[in-house]
């Protein structure tokens, strides 16, 4: 069976070239892939590299798309669902959108109604096929659209579906922005261990490893991630002393506050750029 058109407009940046690879190291075919943007250099790149079609001509690709897949920023999506509205309406594929913060009720607008289209909450670790990918789907997309979804999404890491579209915002606060809170973490641990006298070259090798190597424990791990850091720490020890510091600061607070935070600017960004 043949597979569906895939077009990424945006197709050449980051996000998209990842998914792109991520699909080809997966056995989808290039040739039933394009990718399209505004660099012609970039684009020739990307084609040599990948075996995948390329050109600068949005609309001719999608008027051969099944599945068209928006990697553009937030900023620019008004823009350019205009300029395809009328083209995409005709075609009706399914709009697959990696931008953060847009409503689906600003894709309708733009792209009509009858359109079927998948919000994608992706993460930077998509670049080293480690995401995490929050999906939302409009009633109208059918199973096979949401497999097709679905699959995008895994091309980069893990996917899950959430129910309602606000809860984009929840996957926004744990996963979109959560690599930064871990990268903050990461800075401060490498920061004091330079402060304690460890060159930063150790302090960096040690504390990237050691967070590595507490990320994979608990994905392979049968029991929640309290028992693990439970385990680590013996009655009287150094780990309970260090834990002790870090929960009589407040840690467990101020994280909730944070996430908090960010969904709620997550919602006012989506009222922002549906305007």
């Amino acid at each position: 069976m043949t597979e569906a058109r895939m077009v990424f407009v945006g197709g050449a940046g980051n996000m998209a070239s990842a998914v792109i690879e991520g699909l080809l190291a997966d056995g989808y075919p290039a040739e039933q892939i394009v990718a399209t943007g505004r660099d012609e250099g970039k684009l020739q790149d990307f084609a040599g590299r990948t075996g995948v079609q390329v050109t600068t001509d949005n609309e001719t690709a999608v008027a051969g798309a099944d599945i068209l897949v928006l990697s553009v920023k937030p900023q620019a999506m008004k823009g350019l669902c205009e300029s395809l509205g009328e083209l995409v309406a005709r075609r009706r594929p399914l709009v697959v959108t990696l931008a953060a913060g847009i409503p689906l009720a600003a894709y309708r607008r733009w792209l009509g109604a009858g359109v079927p289209v998948v919000r994608a909450m992706s993460n930077t670790p998509a670049l080293v096929r480690t995401g995490a990918t929050g999906l939302y789907a409009a009633s109208d997309v059918s199973e096979t659209q949401r497999g097709q979804a679905q699959r995008i999404a895994e091309a980069v890491g893990i996917a899950l579906w959430v129910d309602r579209e606000s809860d984009i915002d929840l996957v926004t606060a744990v996963s979109g922005s959560g690599p930064a809170y871990y990268f903050l973490f990461m800075e401060a641990m490498i920061e004091a261990a330079q402060k304690a006298g460890m060159s930063r070259a150790d302090a960096e090798r040690l504390t990237l490893q050691t967070a590595l190597g507490a990320a994979k424990l608990a994905a392979a791990s049968d029991v929640d991630v309290g028992q693990l850091r439970r385990n680590v720490m013996s009655p009287g020890g150094t780990t309970e002393r260090a834990i002790q510091c870090f929960q009589s600061g407040g840690l467990e607070q101020l994280v909730q506050k944070a996430m908090g935070d960010c969904a709620a600017r997550a919602a006012e960004m989506a009222r922002e750029l549906d305007q």
